[in-house]
């Protein structure tokens, strides 16, 4: 079979498609023909090496990625309630870029009515962390909401989780984006330079809570505007300032419930999971190129078929 892996850290250059032998399912494990693989930032913070793959405790080589979404190839011993044929999604982190995946049976979701492979394949780490990241500030209809890289994979879901909160919700974006997060319910602004006077006209009566995808200059925006850090959580810049104690919770603290329902409001069209675009599994450092340069609207895949 086909895998991406990386023998040393570095950028997208680093990525190789290798062929290896099938592995094989064993005991209450389920083989699964990879047909979509989600691409994440935190990948590319993975194989660049440093204090991400300290943190995952990744070794040379690796493999890379962790969503996906097929078919179920193989069932090991001892697994019920699966069987060969089943479409169903997951992550398993170091391994998702193949051509099959090996996994627990407890690890995996079937793919509910109305959800494509391609949403699911880039559901877990995105949506995981989008709905631990909102229930961690209690959103509620009496908040004010900044949500930054609010067009991307994270913030999009995010920010329509506060929507459906009944929040008023401010998103972060380039101005192409713009026309796209006012059809979610956002009120879309431009960042950069400025950003927290135009945040002032937009919400004179103040910032409550912020969810950031985006980094320091968000943190820095929000902290200016007197929002307070306790209602301020980061997936993007968990090391910064932690004196102040914000809220760096992700896609860990959100589990297979959490991740089912989110998956059934996708699939239901009650939220909208954009995909931005399907790589080939070939171009597999042109997707990352793609994703590393920003202004993504929603997830980049790559595609194994």
């Amino acid at each position: 079979m086909r895998t991406v892996i990386f023998t040393e850290f570095g950028g997208p250059e680093v990525l190789q498609l290798v062929e290896v032998p099938p592995p094989t399912a064993g005991p209450g494990e389920v083989r699964v023909r990879v047909v979509i693989a989600g691409l994440n930032p935190v990948d590319a913070k993975i194989f660049s090496g440093g204090p991400s793959a300290e943190r995952y405790g990744v070794t040379l080589p690796s493999g890379n990625g962790n969503d996906f979404a097929g078919v179920v190839d193989e069932v090991g011993r001892g697994v019920a309630g699966i069987q060969a044929g089943d479409r169903v999604y997951g992550g398993v982190r170091g391994f998702a870029q193949a051509d099959f995946v090996i996994t627990d049976a407890a690890h995996l979701l079937p793919l509910p009515p109305g959800l494509d492979l391609e949403r699911a394949g880039a559901l877990d780490i995105a949506g995981r962390t989008a709905w631990a990241a909102v229930r961690s500030l209690g959103i509620t209809a009496s908040d004010t909401v900044l949500v930054s890289a609010a067009a991307g994979g994270v913030g999009a879901l995010a920010a329509q989780l506060a929507v459906r909160a009944g929040a008023r919700v401010i998103g972060t974006a380039g101005e192409a984006n713009h026309d796209f997060l006012r059809s979610l319910g956002v009120i879309p602004v431009s960042y950069g330079d400025g950003l927290a006077g135009r945040l002032r006209e937009l919400a004179p009566d103040g910032i409550t809570a912020v969810l950031d995808q985006n980094g320091r200059a968000t943190i820095d925006v929000a902290l200016e505007l007197g929002v307070p850090a306790s209602r301020v959580n980061t997936v993007a810049a968990k090391t910064y300032r932690p004196e102040l104690r914000m809220g760096t919770v992700g896609g860990q603290a959100a589990g297979r419930e959490e991740l089912a329902e989110m998956a059934r409001l996708v699939a239901s069209g009650e939220i909208r999971l954009p995909i931005d675009s399907i790589y080939p599994i070939e171009r597999v450092q042109d997707a990352y190129r793609h994703l590393m340069a920003g202004h993504v609207r929603g997830k980049v895949l790559l595609a194994t078929e």
